[in-house]
């Protein structure tokens, strides 16, 4: 069951605001236009000027949380601004890093790098996989670790470990958690995993030369270190932290980049998301309840966690000393002010698994064994029997069926409540704390603002890992059919059927909905796009199907479309 814990670290400091650090690249082998110097300069470990450009005699002078100078490495880099916010992902919070600044300002140095010379990246996993290992053994967690990698080019969503793959969809759950159904999800156990996986997908962004960068990144890079967390010992509590490693695209001026065509096009996708990105910031530092338009771009959708929502997060803004940079660098310092003053709320995101097989659930197993035993009996009888006497089977076999459906439930919700009951009596942080609704103030007597301080963006409710218990009550207006002798021979039409054959076509398309594509999905009778997409967004949320029939959980699927999905599919699998 998910529930929400506040953070705690520190008092009761409830609030994280990004944090932004400004690395100022080194000058380039050219010399610059007018040689006249940088027209930028670091003061300390905090502060930087730069020329004002209405007065060349006057400067602009900036602090931020973190300044690296042109001798700054990349070790000290990811020291100071990087690895302190890591172990938040490891209490179940989220945390995020993303590169921002103009082209050829070194976005992609500072989070990639090189073989000699590592980026953010590559450290950052590694020292996850150290924390993990730093961990002891007997604290009574288990640890996993997954990654997930891809990019936005020209407003599509890329699967960069699948590189065949079309643009993806992004989607929303109900509790306000951003998801895309169909990426691909890599367990990894080491870093040579990750690094096996993380460098051939490297080679599959999207990059260009134009007249300012030799290798100029076409779209923004996301990159997902997922770690989960389980307690070994009841009531088996589960905690899930997420890391984004993000290198954006970098503004481009197209006087001066030269791009045309295909460049052009994607120089005007990659300003409009990071247009809307400067207007998502200003949205969060109005003051006032205006709407946010992080729907605008895929970009600022994707980042939504990260700006305003309940990551920690830290923005490393990348810019260049020359003077033909300088517009680009008084830009990107004015976007890193104002980035600084958004405040995010933290949270803890916590389950609690419901284990199957528990004793709760023995109380039914003898009586659903006589009941199963019953139904084998009379279907075998059925296939024989004259057509009278197969009616009157027919009829006691769906009674059947039906007892059997309602011991089942009983089961499962029996199991359930003792599982709360115990999380009740064994964790009081789980404890509804919701206060109670409150007229609205009206505007003579609200205070003014003085900063936005954003609610959360995933708000997370009560649930069982392994499925939810739906219990659905039918409408004392729908006028009950009568019962014919067609409907009968319909409802009981795997009785006629081979039962091997039957189980081992059920066994196929259980495999084809944990583990099939999009294409894959679509290839089973009565599953078009659509319903392919919804199966992949459940599976993303709730994990494998565990039989067939959990597939009535996914939204749009009736028992009667079920039915109907259950007799195509067997059907044209044993007419092969």
């Amino acid at each position: 069951m998910a529930t929400r814990v506040a953070v705690s670290d520190g008092g009761n400091k409830k609030t994280s605001r990004v944090r932004v650090a400004v690395r100022l690249r080194p000058y380039m082998n050219k010399e610059d236009e007018k040689s006249e110097g940088p027209c930028v300069r670091g003061l300390d470990s905090q502060n930087l000027e730069i020329i004002n450009w209405r007065n060349a005699t006057e400067t602009v002078k900036y602090h931020f949380d973190v300044f690296h100078g042109e001798q700054t490495t990349q070790q000290e880099v990811f020291l100071s601004s990087v690895k302190p916010i890591l172990p938040h992902i490891f209490n179940g919070q989220n945390a995020s890093v993303f590169a921002y600044g103009p082209t050829g300002a070194g976005k992609t140095h500072t989070m990639l790098g090189s073989s000699e010379q590592p980026g953010v990246i590559p450290r950052a996993v590694r020292e996850v996989f150290k924390l993990v290992k730093a961990k002891d053994a007997s604290d009574g967690w288990d640890y996993s670790i997954g990654m997930s990698y891809l990019e936005i080019y020209n407003e599509k969503v890329l699967d960069l470990l699948s590189p065949n793959s079309q643009d993806l969809p992004i989607r929303e759950d109900k509790d306000k958690n951003i998801l895309i159904p169909g990426l691909t999800h890599m367990n990894i156990s080491k870093f040579a995993d990750f690094d096996k996986h993380f460098v051939p997908a490297t080679l599959n962004r999207t990059t260009a030369s134009t007249k300012l960068n030799q290798r100029s990144s076409r779209s923004h890079a996301i990159l997902l270190i997922k770690v989960v967390r389980t307690q070994q010992q009841l009531p088996h509590r589960q905690q899930t932290g997420k890391l984004y490693l993000v290198d954006l695209a970098g503004s481009e001026d197209n006087r001066r980049t030269g791009n045309q065509g295909i460049r052009l096009k994607e120089s005007g996708a990659i300003n409009l998301s990071l247009f809307t990105l400067s207007k998502v910031v200003d949205s969060l530092n109005s003051g006032t309840s205006v709407r946010v338009p992080y729907r605008d771009s895929k970009l600022t959708r994707l980042l939504q966690d990260s700006l305003g929502g309940s990551a920690h997060s830290v923005m490393i803004t990348n810019i260049a000393p020359e003077y033909k940079y300088y517009f680009d660098t008084f830009s990107a310092l004015n976007f890193a002010a104002k980035s600084k003053l958004i405040v995010n709320k933290p949270f803890t995101r916590e389950t609690v698994a419901v284990v199957p097989g528990e004793k709760s659930t023995h109380f039914f197993h003898s009586s659903d064994q006589s009941l199963m035993d019953r139904l084998i009996a009379l279907e075998k009888r059925t296939m024989s029997s004259q057509d009278k006497e197969r009616l009157a089977m027919l009829k006691e076999i769906k009674e059947l069926k039906e007892k059997q459906r309602e011991l089942e439930s009983k089961a499962m919700l029996f199991s359930q409540l003792a599982g709360e009951k115990s999380i009740t009596g064994q964790e009081p942080d789980f404890e509804n704390k919701t206060t109670a609704l409150r007229r609205k103030q009206s505007d003579a007597t609200k205070p003014n603002k003085q900063q936005a301080v954003v609610q959360p963006l995933q708000v997370s409710q009560r649930q069982p890992l392994q499925q939810l218990l739906v219990v659905k009550k039918q409408s004392v207006c729908i006028k009950k059919k009568e019962e014919t002798y067609s409907d009968l021979i319909e409802s009981a039409w795997e009785s006629q059927l081979d039962q091997s054959m039957v189980d081992q076509s059920k066994q196929k398309i259980l495999q084809i909905l944990n583990t099939g594509c999009l294409k894959e999905l679509k290839s089973l009778q009565q599953i078009g796009d659509k319903k392919a997409k919804l199966i992949l967004g459940w599976r993303e949320i709730h994990g494998h199907f565990a039989k067939v029939e959990d597939l009535i959980q996914v939204e749009g699927m009736t028992e009667k479309r079920f039915s109907s999905f259950m007799k195509a599919n067997i059907v044209s699998a044993m007419g092969k």
